[in-house]
């Protein structure tokens, strides 16, 4: 699971949101602010996320000690279950966005370091329609990297894409990276400078599934995952909860649809928020039919 295996998740008294996330602005507002970035990150090129000075939050409540107990439960009989229990996994996972989270708009808030990766990769990709794949390369003082295989290149992206960090939330962004390049060819994108608009949603679909998979599992499924008794019982577990994320990650795409394919510098970071968002609304009301909640 990447990340999984070093964190046993937040406590209850932790804040809904941590102070420094930044908020979640409306679709063809102006790039968010992200976290304050380290010495090693690349200067703002085109396609890429402009970094402003963070704003203060506003005063939270304080959030009900035992939010994350009910979704841990239900995640731990899902995995109990091998995978076959769609029920439980339904429950935890409506009641993470719900009461654990506070909500679709603060569990996509949550995801900071993801929101902004995701946004800096697509602002690469469509730079890549856009100029070509030499020239989005250049633009990040990448060029050596033109002509070599897309794996390669994306790799390479990849102090661009996802920065180094100590944070949780930074390591979630940087595994749904690397699970995103594993994934290229199985899903048939082997030449950037054949990439197409669909391409480019699948990329997306594909990174946010895999960080939002990473985000449930760290914070509900941490012990959980452990439970099944053998190899291809913790596989069902995590591809059906994969399959179950990716179908919400879907749909919010496809709502986002033209907001993607008329994409602009501007409205990279604001776009890729609405789809998070979207995405976790989808999942809790997917959740709760599951469950037999709806």
């Amino acid at each position: 699971m990447g990340t999984s295996s070093s964190y046993g998740g937040p406590k209850g008294s932790s804040p809904l949101v941590p102070s420094w996330v930044a908020p979640i602005s409306p679709v063809g507002s102006s790039p968010l602010p992200s976290a304050p970035p380290s010495d090693a990150t690349p200067p703002v090129v085109p396609g890429a996320v402009p970094s402003l000075a963070a704003v203060q939050p506003p005063l939270q409540a304080q959030p009900d000690r035992n939010r994350f107990r009910g979704p841990r439960t239900s995640f731990s009989r899902f995995a109990k279950s091998g995978g076959s229990n769609g029920g439980s996994l339904g429950r935890a996972v409506a009641r993470y966005v719900s009461h654990s989270s506070g909500g679709a708009r603060r569990a996509a808030q949550k995801m900071g370091a993801s929101r902004t990766s995701a946004a800096r990769l697509v602002g690469f990709l469509a730079d890549v329609q856009s100029r070509g794949t030499r020239e989005a390369l250049r633009a990040l003082d990448l060029e050596r990297l033109a002509g070599r295989p897309v794996e390669e290149i994306f790799v390479g992206l990849m102090e661009f894409v996802c920065p180094r960090g100590g944070s949780v939330d930074e390591g979630i962004a940087r595994d749904a990276f690397i699970k995103t390049v594993e994934d290229l060819s199985d899903v048939g994108i082997i030449d950037l400078d054949t990439l197409t608009p669909a391409q480019m949603q699948t990329v997306l679909e594909l990174y946010a599934t895999h960080a939002i998979e990473d985000r449930l599992c760290n914070e509900i499924g941490t012990k959980a995952i452990a439970l099944p008794k053998d190899v291809k019982a913790v596989e069902a577990t995590m591809d059906q909860l994969r399959d179950f994320v990716r179908g919400s990650v879907s749909n919010s795409i496809e709502r986002a649809q033209a907001a993607l394919t008329a994409l602009t510098v501007d409205r990279v970071q604001a776009v890729i928020d609405s789809v998070y968002e979207t995405a976790f609304a989808f999942l809790q009301a997917a959740g709760e039919l599951a469950a037999g909640e709806a």
